[in-house]
Formats: structure tokens, sequence, C-alpha cells
């Protein structure tokens, strides 16, 4: 198979995926809520859902869960998930173990700028060439000075521009990053080339004002959107991804689809 036929299960024909990230275990304390949401997959694809970002043991777990959406295995972990900032990460999946569960992709981080830059950019060009090898997508995570944002600079468009380039320069087929909310975040997809996923960003309860977050990344090339907390601790799950399959893949207004959100809600009660 190839990597066109695999990315045609991540994103929609019209180019754009909506992808649920329930891989952050990977990096942090256990996420409120992952459990809860997993048998909620297939609800979620009939409502727009196209990809999602997991490891190795969720499949192994819940494998049903993942036969109808496209499927991206986290390849790396922090070494120390008890610190937030998570100081390194190691490589904990090859290419051939994730085929072997089926997967449509891998993703794996690097962190230019970093004191760990030389290792994090080791690990994705060995994952690169494993996924040319099997013709396997492989997504890079490429986030500047690491992790978290501390720094300003870390979080300013023309650096995560910068940072989104390398992953293509490193191999990647398709970059995750962050977005600043700044008006220069459409350099971020100009220095990319390849499609572009936001980070769904830290988890809120403003969800209009979510919504308009994740209307900006489209307006400034993001191909989508891949959301953990604020789909998975929202308090209605399947209202959050109607949502934004509203914006990502109907072209709703941030208005329209948040009205779409609280009928939805409401519906549930």
């Amino acid at each position: 198979m190839t990597k066109k036929r695999r990315l045609a299960r991540v994103f929609a024909q019209d180019g754009k995926s909506l992808t649920l990230a329930l891989d952050g275990s990977y990096f942090s304390s256990k996420i409120e809520g992952i459990d809860k949401v997993i048998p909620l997959i297939p609800t979620f694809v009939k409502h727009g859902l196209d990809a999602v970002l997991c490891t190795y043991g969720m499949v192994k777990r819940y494998p049903d869960a993942f036969q109808d959406v496209g499927m991206m295995l986290r390849a790396d972990m922090s070494t120390n998930v008890f610190d937030a900032s998570v100081p390194d990460t190691t490589t904990v999946l090859s290419v051939k173990e994730a085929l072997r569960l089926s997967a449509d992709g891998v993703i794996v981080m690097t962190f230019p700028g970093a004191h760990n830059e030389k290792h994090t950019h080791q690990a994705v060009r060995e994952l690169a060439s494993q996924a040319d090898e099997w013709n396997v997508p492989l997504i890079v995570e490429s986030l500047p000075y690491g992790y978290a944002v501390t720094t300003e600079s870390s979080n300013h468009a023309p650096i995560l521009a910068t940072a989104a380039n390398m992953a293509v320069e490193l191999g990647a087929d398709v970059v995750k990053t962050r977005y600043s909310g700044e008006p220069d975040d459409l350099l971020i997809a100009q220095y990319a080339k390849v499609p572009v996923l936001a980070l769904g960003g830290p988890k809120t309860d403003d969800v209009k004002a979510y919504l308009s977050f994740v209307n900006h990344c489209l307006a400034n090339g993001a191909k989508g959107v891949a959301v953990g907390r604020n789909i998975v601790q929202n308090k209605s799950p399947v209202a959050m991804v109607a949502a934004l399959n509203a914006l990502i893949h109907k072209g709703d207004s941030v208005e329209s689809a948040y009205q779409l959100y609280q009928t939805m809600c409401l519906e549930t009660m």
C-alpha cells in the first residue's frame, strides 16, 4: 500500500482532517476521560472524525474501537512522565511494529533548539527511513525549544514555521505543531509545504473561543487539528466533534458550529 492510500484514511477527500489525540499519556500523568471516550470513537466517526493518535497499548486493549478510523501510532514517549516539561524522549515503537497493528501512520516528536535537539532529530531520521521503506506516512510533531511553551519565542509564528520546515527536511509527510494565534501563522503552512495539523491546545471551558481558535488555524493554512482534552474532557464529546466537523469539513462559521454544539448538548441532557 502506498503512503497516499494510507493518508486517505487520515485526511478526508477534501484534504482536511479532524483528528482525536489520545496519546497524551505518553508525556504526562494519565488524562482523565480517555478510557470513557475510546468506546465512543465509532460514534465520533459518524459525526465527522477522521483519525486518531493513539498508543500501542490502546490498540491492543480496544481493537474494535479503531476499525473504521484512521489510526496513527505514537512511536516515542517521555523519559519522565512525571515531569510536564518532557525532559527527553525515547523511541518505543518501530514502523514494522506499527504495521502489525494495522496503523495508517506513525508520529514522533522533535524539538528544534532544545538541549536534546540532536537526539530527537536522529530519532526522526531513523523513523523516516523506516517509514519510507514500508510506505507508511510519518507525522512529525515539531515543537521549538521543547514540549512546553517556556519562552515567548517558542510560541512565535516565525519560529514555529522554522520548526515546521525542519520537520519536513527530516522526512515528515505531515507536520503537527502549535499555532500561536498571531497573524503570521500562515508562515507555518508556507514553510512546511506538506499538510499541517494544528495542536489542539490546552483545555478550555470556553467552547466558542476554542472554535474561533480552530477557525484561525484553518484560515492560516492548517489542514485540520489534533484535539485531545478539548474533546475528551468536554461535557459532550460527541457534540464537540460535530462542531469541529462543521468548521473543518463543512466550512461553517464559528457561530453556526457553536449553535450546533449547544443544540446537541441540550439534546443529550
